[in-house]
């Protein structure tokens, strides 16, 4: 039967502990571009179609199960090697007939195709029971080494501390993925002991007790070692982050999007871009953001949680909060904030503004330093504004508020009261001219400053008072 055709199960090996990550969660809960990054492994595997998915935890990691919810779940009771936790998987695929794949859960960035050509690796020949994914390593310092044969066969896994010098030169080297033989994958298990330095199961040891049962290993390598990187320590992560981000600029720059400097922008895992967006440098997307054909978001941006439409410029410097629904053709410029707020089509606050909770209609025009006042200390309060309407320069809108279509609030205003249609709402502190009144006050001032005596040198002055007795003690 060919690898197409027969049966896929896969066990995720995750039990882990962040211990070095100094993490009191479970190791592979540590996010990714915003998303556990164990899930990044679960969207490969699921493109394989696999019939059974199996993920082996270990004690109190309620979150991490619920994380990976529907697959089956299975607890390690003791965190005591691969091999240990692959026992405990096989436990609930003891009637599975097939192949059944191995993967480590701290090493998420392996991508579908590599698991595919792994899977086939398997079925290059009738006494092949086992395939390994192996990488090349400049540096394989910490990896298990892969003794090959003569054939090119695998004939042992040697963990780096329990292996000889000779074999530490090796730079073939285990990545954690296997894809093996249900049929016989119980016995060989059977097989396993803790005889090493670490007093622990190794998967790794299966390929010598495979041959011993008369089947060999292949070996599939890997050309991009990105995707078999592992993750232990807190910088570790901080390099799969790394790779994930320019998987989502790639990805995204292959469906149309331009970016001026992509190292620069960051994204989150459920990000959603149109065709032609054009993205500026330093741009953060985070949870939640959706984005329409041929929009523009300008340099310095924080946006999360918003779907903006087609055409609309966004930027610079600035920052669209969750809640916020943004038209077509909106304009949003520098130092403007949105909060859990819609916009409509057309619409533009351009500059130093901010507006929260807040319902503005299309063509609404929100001048330079306007603002919408809508906490009291207590609660949230909204304000609605109806289309066409014309916010003056910093006008103070305090809601619970209502601007009914085309009404124009004059600048530097503080509303209060709902403004009908069409009209206009302006209230300000009136206005009085005093003519002359600079130029005395400056005149006074000027007086004032020449008739104050200057200060004294106080240094000076006591000084002088301890002349008379320094001289008295000379005398």
């Amino acid at each position: 039967m060919s690898a197409k055709n027969r049966p896929l199960a896969c066990v995720i090996l995750a039990a882990g502990k962040g211990q070095r990550m100094k993490s009191k969660g479970p190791k592979v809960m540590n996010p990714l571009v915003g998303w556990p990054m164990i899930k990044w492994l679960l969207e490969s595997v699921r493109a394989l179609n696999p019939e059974r998915v199996v993920v082996v935890v270990g004690p109190g990691m309620d979150d991490l199960a619920q994380a990976v919810h529907p697959c089956e779940v299975v607890i390690q009771p003791q965190q005591d090697g691969t091999g240990s936790a692959l026992k405990c998987a096989m436990n609930i695929l003891q009637k599975f007939s097939g192949d059944v794949l191995v993967l480590l859960g701290d090493t998420p960035m392996i991508t579908t195709q590599t698991l595919w050509h792994l899977i086939q690796a398997r079925h290059e020949a009738m006494d092949v029971g086992i395939a390994v994914l192996a990488a090349e390593m400049g540096n394989p310092t910490g990896y298990g080494r892969l003794l090959l044969d003569k054939d090119g066969n695998v004939h042992a896994i040697r963990e780096e501390k329990d292996a000889s010098p000779e074999e530490k030169q090796v730079r073939l080297v285990n990545t954690g993925a296997f894809c093996m033989d249900s049929k016989r994958l119980e016995r060989w298990l059977g097989g396993l002991n803790n005889r090493n330095a670490q007093k622990e199961f190794y998967i790794t040891d299966l390929p010598e007790i495979a041959a011993q049962d008369g089947y060999k290993t292949r070996v599939h390598i890997t050309f991009d070692n990105d995707e078999v990187r592992g993750c232990n320590t807190r910088a570790e992560l901080f390099a799969l982050e790394r790779i994930a981000q320019q998987r989502m600029r790639d990805h995204f720059m292959d469906r149309g999007v331009a970016m001026q400097d992509p190292q620069t922008v960051y994204f989150h895992f459920d990000t959603v871009l149109g065709e032609d967006v054009v993205i500026e440098p330093n741009v953060y997307f985070g949870p939640g953001v959706e984005v329409g054909d041929k929009t523009r978001i300008r340099a310095f941006s924080h946006l999360e949680g918003v779907k903006i439409g087609k055409n609309a410029t966004i930027g610079p410097f600035a920052r669209i909060r969750p809640g916020t629904t943004l038209g077509d053709d909106v304009r949003i410029g520098n130092f403007v904030e949105i909060k859990k707020s819609s916009l409509g089509d057309r619409s533009k606050v351009s500059h130093l503004g901010y507006v929260g909770d807040a319902m503005l209609g299309e063509d609404v025009n929100f001048g330079c330093g306007a603002i919408t006042v809508n906490y009291d200390g207590f609660e949230k309060h909204n304000t609605i504004i109806g289309k066409g309407v014309m916010v003056g320069s910093n006008s103070n809108l305090i809601a619970p508020l209502i601007i009914d279509d085309g009404a124009f609030i004059a600048a530097g205003s503080t509303i209060t009261q709902n403004v009908p249609a069409d009209a206009l709402s302006v209230s300000r502190a009136k206005e009085e001219v005093r003519k002359g009144w600079a130029a005395i006050y400056r005149r006074k001032k000027t007086e004032r400053k020449a008739r104050k005596p200057a200060p004294q040198n106080k240094t000076a002055e006591t000084a002088e008072k301890k002349k008379p007795e320094r001289e008295k003690v000379g005398s």
